[in-house]
């Protein structure tokens, strides 16, 4: 009797290891359901590679996947897609924006900062996003959580941060000063003083000609890579070439290059408080670079992601 228990209870935990194993996620990542809200401006150029916009494209595959709850909105609109509803929704928001980043409130993009600060938002920023409110605050707010880890052994009150704000929407000269930028001043009596310039959250040089890029993982090894192959050519794509003038990284994931030299940190990921930022440059809107199975993958593992241990602050 007792060995007909024995063997019952090892038969049942095998059972349980099956059944856990056919639930498990592909490639490791959490089961648990996330909440996706994917956040486009809808460009009426979009039509030229889309039939129902870029992002209900993404939408629509993200809908596919077993554990994300996907809603598609954008800046038509009530409140330009981002109630309080849809934001409490998110746990994961995909942005692609281009030509009305403006017309974001800025206090609608600390909002999600805040969000992702607390760690309940991952902020996914595709191609052109790299100048939208909600990616510039969040660039920004490391870029002060920087200068305040530099300087960790001053005493609060002896430390001064200036912030220098960035004018307007505009691409650095090749030769500009990489930013952010700091400048230090260090008082005999222990106070120190910073001069911080703020990130231009742009590159010097884009060509929108169509050309491909030859596409590099860099850390196969990472749940944002699982399921790609190690390179792959995008057909078609607008040129972004460095120095990108953002915060260093904590990872950098994938990288491009152009046939006439070009280079472009094409996948980077930043801690941000307790949350993460995730840049994903692909994504003209007249290319149909998210009907490729590789870039869909790609954003497909950045939402599922959500929930697993951020990156340590190291910057690459």
């Amino acid at each position: 009797m007792l060995t007909m228990r024995l063997l019952s209870t090892t038969a049942c935990k095998a059972l349980l290891t099956v059944i856990a194993l056919a639930i498990m996620p592909r490639d490791g990542l959490a089961a648990e359901i996330v909440r996706v809200v994917v956040w486009d401006e809808q460009q009426p150029a979009q039509k030229e590679a889309y039939d129902n916009f870029l992002g209900d494209c993404i939408a629509d595959h993200l809908k596919k996947v077993p554990g994300l709850e996907v809603r598609s909105v954008n800046i038509n609109d009530g409140e330009q897609g981002l109630s309080p509803a849809i934001v409490d929704f998110a746990e994961v928001l995909v942005w692609w924006g281009h030509v009305r980043q403006a017309e974001i409130k800025p206090e609608t993009g600390r909002d999600i900062v805040a969000r992702v600060k607390a760690g309940r938002l991952t902020l996914v920023a595709v191609h052109s996003a790299h100048w939208a409110m909600p990616f510039m605050e969040a660039m920004n707010e490391r870029a002060r959580e920087d200068v305040r880890r530099s300087f960790a052994d001053v005493p609060a009150n002896m430390l001064s941060i200036e912030e220098v704000p960035v004018m307007g929407r505009k691409a650095p000269l090749r030769e500009a000063r990489l930013t952010p930028a700091s400048d230090v001043q260090k008082f005999p009596d222990g106070r120190v003083q910073v001069r911080l310039q703020m990130p231009n959250c742009c590159f010097p040089a884009y060509r929108n000609d169509g050309r491909p890029s030859q596409v590099r993982v860099l850390m196969p090894g990472h749940p944002l890579m699982a399921g790609l192959p190690e390179a792959f050519t995008l057909p078609r794509t607008e040129m972004y070439d460095e120095p990108f003038h953002v915060p260093a990284p904590d990872l950098v994931l994938m990288e491009e290059r152009w046939e006439s030299g070009e280079w472009f940190r094409s996948v980077m990921v930043w801690q941000v408080g307790e949350g993460r930022v995730i840049y994903i440059r692909p994504g003209h809107e007249t290319y149909p670079i998210y009907k490729d199975r590789n870039m869909l993958r790609l954003v497909e593992n950045a939402a599922r992601w959500h929930g697993e241990s951020v990156v340590p602050a190291t910057p690459q």
